[in-house]
């Protein structure tokens, strides 16, 4: 065995290497329900539940258009809130909740 020569001994780090800023939170892959829900509410439609948060639906602001989306159900829009995606807003109809793009704070 060789001899190590005194103060040439190597340090192993215990800690592993840190996040830099802005990396403290990474988000999960989106689904593609949860894609195609937040892709209609950028473009304008709000998506609606009833008070249990099942049975979503768009409605088209300007239309009031409606639209059942197929892939999309309480699950879906209780991941996309869990995520901090979208929030209920405040609505008049006590059986309805309206939901909205959660509105980043910089």
């Amino acid at each position: 065995m060789a001899k190590r020569k005194p103060g040439s001994s190597k340090k192993r780090s215990t800690e592993p290497p840190r996040a830099q800023a802005g990396e403290d939170r990474v988000l999960a892959k989106l689904t593609e329900a949860e894609e195609d829900l937040l892709r209609h509410m950028e473009q304008g439609w709000r998506l609606e539940t009833d008070s249990l948060g099942g049975s979503p639906v768009l409605r088209d602001l300007k239309s009031d258009e409606v639209i059942r989306p197929l892939s999309a159900n309480r699950s879906t829009v209780e991941a996309l809130q869990k995520r901090g995606l979208i929030v209920p807003g405040k609505d008049g109809d006590p059986l309805t909740i309206t939901w909205r793009l959660r509105n980043e704070k910089k």
